[in-house]
């Protein structure tokens, strides 16, 4: 290919990975499953070819990529999580392992079409596999189906923990059958597995060390620190996978988790950046591999896979996670979310497409299609997972509350009311101040409260904010509220941030860091106090017609705060951008002039 050739084709992979991306948010769908699809239609329709834009370089960037996406995984475990579901978590690890393999080889001798005299080791070395599941694509599902308590932990550990364990022991089943049979193979594979779990135990220690050491003693200047830890990473990786074929993902496994837990240095800066790599990584290696996909492979959609499928789904799982959390903390409801999340992903992928190439070396004619067979696993997984997820957690009610409260930060007589308010609608709020004052009168009034400094006290650790979506910065100190801000951006996402405005006078002015400003801008907390102080009160509207926001900030007897739109049950925060049509029923909380009794005169607005 021509270098012009090339680099469009690395920038149509970017580029409609973080498409499909955005797209997936917008709609509410699972980001892995329109990455498949746009992938699909970017191999079918020849726009792109991986293997001719990559050459012999697309293996090594697979591995490098999910030992990176391993590392950030790594860095999201807390060994303290251990304490609750150790046990549960161990027994996945053993026993749901064990009845994983056999099972699914046990579904794929008998439904899959491998040659007679290939079937039976072919089957063992599928469903070794198939063990893994993977961050790749746990986390995002897990995203947008918010899962609650023990049932979050298991998951991510076991996605986590699960990809190097599961990609050994896929190894070990692959040499024993290269080498002729377990008779043959036994000593190959006990020395592999020693190998495995001591260099990439010693190796991830070791890049471990070097990068406390080198970020507690001050020797990588800030602007450095993230390409160090990411050179680090991948310098592991590669020296274990050469010193123990796959062994590169247990070692910057171990790395990650030794640099979550430890207490010398702090490296949030390294996990938000990793965090955004992972994001652009999955995109392009899920758009890559899935654009390898052909017609032919395609055409191996038939019953037996079909039946292959939903024996994995419908009996593997579910058998997999009864058996090993017999006798565990997990409830029965948290057991059947389990059983019904088991997506695979790209380890899978890549880990099927060597062990093919590998196995036709050596004579095995039908390892051909364990590309095609491990494609339809991950594409109908991640489908079925994917779409239903969200809806069996909450119909077993293991899944969080939807984000949409409210973190107030002040808790002044206006504030207050505003709190009310929210939660009248029916989402939580919390009130946050350092005024002892300010929130033994927030507790008289019912309001969840928090008594401290919410940047220095570090308040989502201390708070459960699961089912809270905004945070508002509502002092009259406005470096106070810019940094608590500038502190919860990552907590609540930046659109969902705000701050009053700095300007007195209604004067409108910008906010280039810090929040969004609310309520049009043209408020700061002067005015809004000395219009409370004057009689003004807040109160929920009903809108009796359509119309639009703009409209009602035209009465100048009011000031819009809230929307609450009913048919959906979203919630918006009237911020300095928002613009929209307001429904019939959609219910506004306002401070307006008049108290509740005597609502200002307009067509579209009553009392709810």
């Amino acid at each position: 290919m021509s270098t012009e050739a090339i680099m469009l084709g690395l920038v149509a992979v970017i580029a409609t990975g973080t498409l499909a991306q955005w797209v997936a948010w917008r709609l509410k769908l699972p980001s892995i499953l329109l990455l498949l699809l746009t992938g699909i239609a970017a191999g079918m329709t020849g726009l792109l070819n991986p293997d001719e834009l990559m050459g012999n370089g697309l293996a090594p960037l697979v591995k490098l990529s999910v030992g990176i996406i391993l590392f950030e995984g790594g860095l999201s475990l807390k060994m303290s999580e251990l304490r609750r579901i150790g046990t549960a978590l161990s027994r996945l690890m053993t026993v749901g392992l064990v009845v994983t393999w056999l099972l699914a080889a046990v579904l794929s001798y008998y439904t899959l079409g491998f040659a007679e005299d290939e079937a039976l080791s072919l089957s063992i070395l599928f469903g070794s596999i198939l063990i893994v599941t993977g961050p790749t694509v746990i986390i995002p599902l897990m995203r947008q189906v918010r899962p609650s308590g023990n049932v979050a932990s298991v998951l991510k550990w076991e996605g986590i923990v699960n990809d190097p364990i599961g990609v050994m022991f896929a190894v070990l089943v692959l040499e024993v059958i290269l080498a002729g049979g377990l008779a043959e193979g036994k000593g190959v594979a006990i020395l592999s597995i020693v190998n495995t779990v001591g260099y990439g135990t010693l190796l991830g220690a070791a890049g471990a060390a070097i990068m406390v050491y080198l970020l507690k003693r001050h020797l990588i200047p800030d602007f450095l620190q993230n390409p160090v830890s990411l050179a680090l990473v991948v310098g592991t990786f590669a020296l274990s996978d050469v010193l123990q074929h796959e062994s590169g993902l247990w070692a910057v496994t171990v790395m990650g988790i030794i640099l979550a837990n430890q207490k010398y240095v702090r490296v949030k800066h390294i996990i938000e950046f990793k965090e955004n790599l992972r994001v652009l990584l999955i995109s392009a290696l899920f758009v890559l591999l899935s654009a390898r996909l052909t017609l032919e492979d395609l055409a191996h959609v038939n019953i037996g896979s079909v039946l292959f499928l939903f024996g994995l789904i419908f009996i593997v799982r579910p058998a997999a996670i009864f058996l090993s959390m017999i006798k565990t903390n997990l409830t029965t409801k948290e057991k059947l979310f389990l059983s019904w999340m088991a997506p695979r992903g790209i380890v899978a992928a890549s880990i099927s497409a060597i062990f093919s190439f590998s196995l036709i070396e050596g004579g095995f004619e039908s390892a051909s299609l364990l590309v095609p067979y491990t494609f339809i696993v991950i594409i109908g997984t991640v489908t079925i997972y994917g779409l239903s997820a969200k809806w069996v957690a909450n119909k077993l009610n293991v899944a969080k509350p939807d984000a949409l409260g409210v973190l107030f930060l002040g808790g002044h007589n206006w504030v207050r009311d505003m709190a009310r308010a929210v939660r009248q609608l029916g989402f939580d709020v919390v009130i946050a101040d350092t005024n002892a004052q300010n929130i033994r009168l927030a507790k008289r009034q019912g309001l969840n409260t928090f008594h401290g400094n919410i940047v220095t006290d570090s308040i989502p650790e201390e708070l459960d904010i699961d089912s809270l979506g905004n945070f508002m910065a509502l002092t009259p100190n406005h470096e106070v509220n810019t940094l608590a801000c500038i502190s919860f951006e990552e907590s609540f996402d930046s659109a969902h941030v705000f701050q009053l405005n700095e300007k007195k006078n209604g004067i409108e002015g910008g906010n280039e860091r810090g929040g969004r400003l609310l309520f049009g801008g043209i408020h700061n907390f002067k005015t809004l106090n000395d219009l409370y102080g004057s009689g003004w009160k807040i109160d929920l509207v009903k809108i009796e017609k359509e119309t639009t926001l703009a409209d009602i900030k035209e009465n100048e007897d009011l000031i819009p705060l809230f929307v609450h739109r009913t048919t959906a049950n979203t919630f918006f925060v009237v911020a300095d951008d928002l613009v929209t049509n307001l429904e019939k029923n959609d219910r506004i909380i306002c401070m307006m002039k008049k108290p509740s009794t005597s609502i200002p005169s307009s067509p579209n607005t009553e009392v709810d």
